[in-house]
């Protein structure tokens, strides 16, 4: 596959094929068992087999089925281990890759964005890729004034495979879903759905981008690469020097270089919405460039892709979010009730037990107790299996509670960032980072 849209019959039979090759494995597996192989090595096989064909056909297809491969691959870590074992490989390796498109392809494409000269302006371009994702991929070039450039160009034909794959990913959630037991797939694909035409505006991605790029101009900490040139589906920014990213950081990064970056991480997410007005909404981790120090220590980090960004009301994270968390932390579950009403996330004549309510946003109050939070796979396992277990009096909580709108993006974000945190096993010192940076959260009267 070089190049995006397939016929969209073939698109729709590839995945439609995948929840058919799980059942089929899952019968397979059934005949193993009854004829006497142990039923652990046999499950370590399915999944296994899931996951290659499962992250191998979202990686190659691009478009909106790539796009749900990478926002799944932030939740890797909240799988029992015996799950996510045999599936981690793939996802890192899809948060960092996919199959390129061939170079005449994109200068055919640079010269319609662009201009019959964009060679006088762009005086250099790499032959291959340097990375790519689910509706473009990036090049490595040269401007005519020096400056080294990523030149991100968009698949042909990316906006109506991006549509179609969505539509029929949200018909397959539910036979999608077991392959990933407690992650709800359809509300993930909806919300997708829902930004789809912001995710295909390179203007307006550019747009976003120079506003994080002028806020973080000069950040000891944060780089975010200027926009040098725009067109519909061309984009052209500052090069940024990095050898890898997050995803390279999870799979084999030393303890100081998980607690430097997954510090640096958080500080972003929150830090972010205080300076710009606008919320990064993609963590997965190949967005996140590693820029070493002086003598290969740990120093910046670079952030990418702006395509999917939240506007977020009055230009701010809402201040009641952060009232809202500094209440939870201080276990005032009568108080967290309250305000829950308040703001809409308990509707009228619903009847929730405070103290299960408290439970229940652990994920999110835990790490505020202390002075400094340790992520693990193991804390973020425990809290999951804890919500999610249909024995326990919490479990009715997640159904009754109301989700409103304005907070559907942030709520995601905020989840795929703990995920990505989770997997880095990193040591942040969340409190203070939600005090400087989290409106409402250091006055929470």
């Amino acid at each position: 596959m070089t190049e995006l849209p397939r016929k969209a019959a073939a698109r729709t039979a590839r995945l439609a094929a995948l929840p058919l090759g799980y059942a089929g494995r899952n019968a397979v597996g059934l005949g193993k068992r009854l004829a006497g192989r142990p039923g652990e090595a046999v499950m370590s096989e399915i999944q296994q087999r899931t996951a290659e064909q499962l992250f191998r056909t979202l990686g190659e297809l691009k478009g909106g089925a790539m796009k749900l491969g990478q926002a799944l691959s932030v939740f890797e870590s909240v799988l029992p281990e015996e799950m996510a074992g045999p599936y981690r490989e793939q996802l890192t390796r899809l948060q960092d890759s996919a199959p390129p498109m061939p170079t005449s392809t994109v200068r055919s494409i640079l010269a319609a964005e662009l201009g019959a000269d964009w060679q006088e302006r762009l005086v250099w371009l790499d032959g291959g890729p340097t990375a790519s994702a689910s509706i473009g991929q990036v090049h490595k070039g040269r401007w005519h004034d020096g400056r080294e450039v990523a030149v991100k160009v968009q698949y042909p034909g990316a906006g109506d495979a991006l549509r179609s794959d969505l539509k029929q990913l949200i018909r397959l959630a539910r036979t999608i879903g077991p392959a990933f037991p407690g992650v709800e797939i359809k509300p993930l694909v909806a919300e997708m759905q829902a930004r789809t035409e912001e995710e295909l505006d390179y203007r307006l991605e550019a747009e976003a981008q120079r506003t994080f790029a002028e806020a973080f101009r000069d950040d000891p900490h944060i780089a975010v690469p200027d926009v040098v040139a725009v067109g519909e589906t061309v984009l052209v920014t500052e090069w940024l020097e990095s050898p890898s990213s997050l995803a390279a950081v999870i799979r084999d990064g030393t303890q100081e270089e998980r607690d430097h970056y997954g510090e640096l991480y958080v500080r972003f997410l929150f830090e972010g919405p205080r300076r710009t007005g606008l919320l990064h909404a993609d963590p997965h981790p190949g967005n996140f460039r590693v820029l070493p120090g002086p003598g290969g220590e740990p120093g910046r980090m670079g952030v990418l892709d702006y395509g999917a960004v939240a506007r977020l009301p009055e230009g701010r994270l809402p201040d009641a979010m952060g009232r809202l968390i500094r209440v939870a932390s201080e276990e005032d579950s009568a108080g967290l009730m309250a305000g829950l009403r308040r703001e809409g996330f308990v509707k009228e004549r619903i009847n929730l037990d405070p103290d299960l309510v408290l439970d229940y946003l652990a994920p999110f109050v835990e790490p505020t107790r202390v002075e400094r939070f340790r992520f693990s796979r193991e804390w973020i396992r425990e809290q999951f299996q804890r919500i999610n277990d249909p024995r326990s009096e919490g479990y009715t909580i997640a159904i009754k509670l109301n989700l409103p709108p304005s907070y559907l993006l942030i709520h995601r974000t905020w989840l795929g960032g703990i995920g990505v945190l989770c997997q880095l096993g990193a040591e942040a010192p969340f409190r203070q980072i939600m005090e400087e940076s989290l409106p409402g959260f250091a006055d929470a009267s």
